[in-house]
């Protein structure tokens, strides 16, 4: 195999995330966004050994798994999703096997795996979404929306998205019309030159409340009124609550607040979990299924068990949902988290709910567990992708509790984690999925980890 051969070939197995395997005549080739049983069309951009990285140029044929025809008009050249040709089931059945493949290559010793709990809603079930502005091609109209897959530049205007409600499409179809006809230049990533950058919005599943945040840069002042005033005119089913204006120059192509406006009506929104009230800022962390995270949470609530009177320690803990959804049958629960708005947001979350016994610190986890003199009885983690900074882990061990529950939206970050704490005299009890993000190769992973006795 040699970097820029295209070959041809059946797409194997599937490893996780989204990286079919296939079988060539001199050895085997990953190539992410396919479906096991696809004849596919490929171009290796990597080797190694007997094997290589290859990038997709074409599907020549689908998988026999494809039998989903009322798909999203955008799927395939839209990057957010990648399974929704196939079965909710299938889905699931992909995505059980991948993580049950991955744990058994690392857990050493018996332990149960509970198979996969799907989401309530497998389409229109996400209650955020990040649009980008760009252009489809190179010079052409304003797009808002989703990069094209495989591409940095391209954007692909996403008004049929099936993962969002139609407010979400509405709010999109109306910010494009509006500043196209303004003329308002979209923000360059190469030259930082132009003004849109992204439109979030954001809203509650429970409550209905819709936010709306339009980032763009300081290059010039925009004509924001009449906007503002056509979103109110929209004819939605949820309630618009907000509408605000963020800065960013940074030069990342991401959401980065550095100075919020607020257009109209109120800076938050609204969502409920479990019986309590979360109050949710533009840039607050928050699962972005809402019904799918209840099943979550009511997992990791019973893999945790008995926490009457007990002190619990909440890492990685966000805008505080875990800790609230267990303040009320423990003692104590203590959430370190490095976002700063987190923080502040899951303070006010618990005064909303009367929970006096939450304490939040903002920090990174391995400076502050330094400056804790709590000793906790149970640990929940739930880190970002990447899983647990090495050094934090030892640190995270040296509590010695006899369980931790550890939560995971990487797999393959989870595994590498738990091949540390088993060495360090912990077990994997049980463990299974809830699946968050149906359409695409993304799944939770919640596991139970207990002790061994000295």
């Amino acid at each position: 195999m040699k970097k820029g051969t295209i070959y041809e070939g059946i797409v194997k197995e599937l490893k996780f995330p989204n990286q079919g395997v296939v079988e060539i005549n001199d050895g085997k080739a990953v190539v992410k966004n396919t479906i096991p049983g696809q004849k596919i069309r490929f171009a290796v951009t990597k080797v190694r050994k007997e094997k290589a990285e290859g990038r997709l140029l074409e599907i020549l044929e689908p998988s026999p798994l494809e039998t989903v025809r009322d798909i999203c008009p955008h799927f395939g050249v839209c990057g957010g999703c990648t399974y929704q040709s196939l079965p909710y089931e299938t889905q699931l059945e992909i995505k059980k096997n991948q993580v049950k493949a991955l744990l058994d290559g690392v857990i050493e010793t018996p332990y149960v795996f509970e198979g996969i709990k799907g989401s309530p809603l497998a389409t229109e079930y996400r209650n955020k979404m990040e649009f980008s502005f760009g252009d489809e091609v190179k010079d052409g109209p304003l797009a808002l929306g989703m990069h094209k897959r495989g591409s940095f530049h391209d954007i692909v205007t996403v008004d049929g998205c099936r993962i969002v409600d139609g407010d979400f499409r509405a709010i999109l179809t109306f910010t494009l019309q509006y500043f196209q006809e303004k003329g308002i230049p979209f923000y360059r990533k190469l030259s930082h030159t132009g003004s849109l950058r992204h439109l979030l919005v954001r809203k509650g599943k429970k409550t209905g409340e819709i936010l709306v945040d339009l980032v763009t840069s300081s290059q010039q002042v925009l004509p924001l009124e009449d906007w503002v005033s056509g979103l109110g005119k929209l004819r939605l089913s949820g309630t618009l609550t907000g509408v605000l204006h963020t800065v960013n120059d940074s030069l990342a192509d991401a959401v980065i607040n550095q100075g919020t406006e607020l257009l109209y009506g109120k800076d938050h929104i609204f969502e409920e979990l479990l019986g309590l009230r979360f109050k949710i800022t533009p840039f607050s962390f928050f699962q972005t299924n809402s019904l799918g995270a209840e099943v979550l949470y009511e997992t990791a609530r019973s893999y945790i068990g008995d926490t009457n009177q007990k002190e619990i320690f909440d890492l990685y803990s966000g805008t505080g949902t875990i800790a609230q959804i267990l303040a009320p049958v423990a003692r104590k629960v203590v959430g370190v988290e490095i976002v700063e708005e987190a923080v502040e947001a899951a303070r006010e979350n618990a005064a909303l709910n009367h929970l006096d016994n939450c304490e939040f610190l903002a920090g990174d986890v391995l400076k502050v567990v330094d400056q804790l003199t709590d000793k906790p009885d149970l640990i929940v983690l739930d880190p970002p992708r990447d899983g647990i900074h090495p050094k934090a882990l030892e640190k995270i061990i040296g509590f010695a509790v006899e369980r931790m529950v550890y939560i995971s939206c990487k797999p393959t970050s989870l595994v590498r984690d738990l091949a540390v704490l088993q060495a360090r005299g912990y077990r994997v009890e049980k463990a299974c999925c809830c699946d968050l993000f149906c359409g695409t190769g993304h799944v939770e992973t919640v596991a139970l980890l207990t002790r061994n006795a000295v």
